[in-house]
């Protein structure tokens, strides 16, 4: 691909091509109106857009199944011999800014997969906070699977495995709810066989992904794109509840059995700057969200509502039920109610048993 692409570069515009195809992009809405722009792509623009796309998939690949156990594997080194030396702290460098880019290259996707309609542009502030987000989430997410396998390392297998198995069984759970049709347009060469194996290789990415950070591009199995274009904020709030309580249990269970290799580290201090760096993360992708997408006139709903309406649920599930609370009031009034009713019957039997003091008192 690449010898191709540079190939097709540098012929660009010496030879007259024989046709241009004509794409139909539409501007994000201003002022509650939007235009419909007609662009000429020609023979080699349009192949240079599909190696750049392969290009950015290529990425995502490398990054998570590559970079991201590298990158693990090397701390992991690191904090066992308790040395860091140029050459290995250069390629754990390498390492992080290669699985940042993947999962920025992995936002990147998905906005333009699910605004395929849109003439979008991302600008550099969205970048920044994206790379931010990415950053913080990843560097603690390899943090904590380091520090807890260091101290327990059978344990880090069951926890590893639950994680990847659940993401990787996801989407099949949701296409079998669904009962949809097995997906046969995936590419008209494939047996049912190959498509079967090509499904499972891209839940296999997207499990992969989803270890160590939120997969932008959902997978869903009964799309003909096999990408939910939907933005599902419950999900997204879900995922990270989850991770947050997650990291902070392999925190603690790090702190509790932690070897005198940590003697000389001040552990609390330690578990504390790596939940703070977690939420930063969750705090650069509310931002990017709310004030950086470049598709955010298209939402249905933005973040702020989203975390209201999340907020009141909770609120609504904390509140106990109103029999609960009427049976409670029911209990603290019924003394005073004891009373009155016993001061009542006392006046009424004294009215019975004393007829001339009340019919003096009458008088």
């Amino acid at each position: 691909r690449c010898v191709e692409v540079f190939y097709i570069y540098f012929r660009a515009g010496r030879v007259e091509e024989p046709y241009v195809s004509i794409t139909k992009k539409r501007q994000m809405p201003k002022d509650g109106y939007s235009e419909e722009i007609e662009k000429e792509v020609g023979q080699a623009e349009g192949k240079l857009c599909t190696h750049r796309s392969a290009f950015s998939r290529a990425s995502v690949i490398q990054a998570f199944l590559g970079s991201a156990p590298q990158l693990t594997l090397q701390l992991y080194i690191c904090v066992l011999q308790q040395e860091i030396t140029a050459a290995r702290s250069i390629f754990m460098i390498l390492s992080l800014l290669s699985i940042v880019y993947g999962a920025l290259r992995c936002n990147i996707l998905a906005i333009k997969i699910k605004y395929d309609d849109y003439d979008v542009s991302v600008k550099p502030a969205a970048y920044l906070c994206i790379f931010m987000w990415r950053s913080f989430e990843i560097a603690t997410r390899v943090t904590v699977l380091v520090l807890f396998s260091s101290v327990l390392q059978i344990w880090i297998l069951p926890v590893v495995l639950l994680n990847f198995f659940g993401f990787f069984f996801y989407p099949w759970i949701l296409f079998w709810q669904s009962k949809s049709p097995f997906p046969e347009n995936i590419e008209k060469a494939l047996s049912r066989v190959g498509t079967t194996i090509v499904l499972c290789l891209l839940t296999f990415l997207y499990a992969g992904i989803n270890m160590f950070c939120w997969s932008a591009v959902q997978v869903k199995l009964n799309d003909p794109d096999l990408i939910n274009k939907s933005q599902n904020w419950y999900r997204l709030t879900v995922y990270y509840m989850l991770r947050f309580i997650e990291n902070a249990f392999l925190l603690l269970m790090w702190y509790i059995y932690k070897t005198d290799i940590y003697l000389y580290v001040c552990a609390p201090l330690l578990v504390l700057q790596l939940l703070i760096g977690y939420c930063m993360a969750v705090l650069f992708m509310l931002v990017f969200y709310q004030f950086c997408h470049p598709c955010k006139k298209l939402f249905s709903s933005n973040v702020s509502e989203g975390l209201l309406s999340c907020f009141k649920f909770l609120c609504f599930i904390c509140k106990p039920p109103k029999s609960t609370v009427l049976m409670d009031k029911a209990e603290v009034k019924s003394p005073e109610n004891t009373d009155e009713a016993w001061s009542s019957n006392k006046t009424i039997d004294s009215q019975k048993w004393n007829p001339h003091q009340s019919v003096s008192s009458n008088a």
